[in-house]
């Protein structure tokens, strides 16, 4: 283990979150260069939650993926306004909610946005659902939602971008300072493949099981800068690398960075985005909790002048690799250890690391569903334990409509299968 002298204020800590940090203590280091990062936090800051899903319209009959976004636009934008948004598939629509406080106000936001999406979709004789891929539908039967941008895109990325027919969940924590939020970046991006065996909810792909429990990112990562970023020295070498990539024609604003984690280029929030869309509402909320605490906890011991050991991608991926594969059901590697660990092992380190933040962010309901997911398996088992049962695709879509409108302010629909 590497040595830590700890401040004041670290050793005034609770037993409990003096526990979980020795589990993590090989993975902490002396930060003293932080020290010298100017931050002047407001009085009022709290790491603010943005939440924006990406669904999938179906047809209630077949259960196919429907090309319908602007039958539901152009009834949404009145009801919803700008907290829904095309995607490049027109069989693709997003909702995002407003600047939240806690989990508490996210979840109110979601069961609300789902909500009014669950009745824009019925008008038009259609429904929505929430997973990482479609189980059964091909991409090459989808239209490409107008517009120069999507245009730009095909133009430019040609099949690759016309099979992304991927569904995903980007969280958005806000961040005091831009400067502090490159370092907390690179810090994070260690749990990023703990996050995603977590998420994991896309286990088939044009009718076949893939052998995977999440595949979404392995269709993603055919685009250009997606994946674990590098970790960048400050602000200014990750604003070069953007401006370079501008001045270059490589892209045209740094939206087109599609990281698992990113700093926003416009909003002061580090969005993570690599999570599948989850089915259930719960589900959803207790992911961005554990984004936030994870963000908040790294912000505080910066503050601290200790820094979480910072990997290098190539380390990374190889944890990214796994949580794809396997889920939970697989081996994280601990490099601290320089050991495999069983992923629900890693996970239960993880949540002890974050447990006070948790706490002091109000979202110990969330904490306590994240052990549920922990002991009853994430979206892509589920998923799988319908197809072990049924052998029908058309069912495992049924499944997930029915988890996604639980908990919605609206009857629970049927299915023609269940008519």
């Amino acid at each position: 283990m590497k040595a830590l002298d700890r401040d004041e204020d670290a050793k005034r800590e609770s037993d409990r979150s003096t526990a979980a940090e020795s589990n993590v203590l090989h993975k902490l280091a002396p930060a003293a260069d932080l020290a010298l990062v100017p931050e002047v936090i407001p009085n009022d800051h709290v790491f603010t939650l943005g939440v924006e899903e990406e669904f999938q319209i179906l047809d209630p009959d077949t259960r196919e993926l429907r090309s319908h976004i602007q039958q539901i636009l152009g009834d949404g934008k009145v009801v919803m306004q700008e907290r829904i948004k095309p995607e490049m598939h027109q069989s693709v629509v997003e909702t995002g909610t407003d600047v939240c406080h806690t989990a508490a106000e996210a979840r109110e936001q979601v069961v609300r946005l789902r909500s009014e999406l669950a009745e824009l979709a019925a008008r038009g004789g259609a429904k929505f659902a929430s997973a990482g891929t479609h189980p059964f539908s091909h991409w090459h039967d989808q239209r490409i939602t107008e517009g120069e941008r999507y245009e730009t895109i095909v133009k430019d990325m040609q099949q690759v971008a016309r099979a992304n027919l991927i569904f995903g969940l980007h969280v958005h924590v806000g961040i005091p300072s831009r400067e502090m939020a490159i370092h907390v970046m690179n810090q994070a991006r260690y749990f990023l493949p703990h996050i995603y065996a977590l998420s994991a909810n896309s286990p088939f792909w044009v009718g076949r099981n893939t052998g995977f429990k999440g595949y979404r990112l392995k269709v993603f990562e055919r685009f250009p800068r997606t994946g674990i970023p590098d970790a960048f020295e400050g602000l200014s070498e990750y604003e070069d690398y953007c401006k370079l990539l501008v001045r270059t024609n490589c892209v045209d604003n740094a939206k087109k960075i599609w990281w698992d984690i990113r700093l926003h280029p416009f909003f002061d929030t580090l969005e993570v985005r690599v999570c599948d869309a989850q089915s259930r509402v719960d589900d959803t909320i207790a992911l961005a909790a554990v984004i936030q605490a994870i963000i908040v906890k790294l912000h505080k011991l910066q503050r601290q002048n200790l820094s979480f050991r910072i990997y290098r991608r190539r380390l990374i991926d190889e944890n990214r690799w796994r949580a794809a594969r396997y889920g939970l059901d697989g081996k994280l590697i601990d490099f601290g250890r320089e050991q495999e660990m069983e992923a629900r092992s890693l996970l239960h380190e993880m949540l002890e690391f974050i447990a006070r933040e948790m706490e002091e962010l109000g979202s110990t309901a969330e904490l306590a569903h994240i052990a549920r997911i922990l002991r009853e398996g994430n979206g892509a088992d589920r998923q799988l334990e319908v197809w072990a049962r049924t052998r029908d695709m058309r069912e495992v879509v049924d499944h997930i409509v029915r988890e996604t409108y639980e908990g919605l302010s609206i009857p629970e629909p049927g299915t023609a299968a269940a008519a």
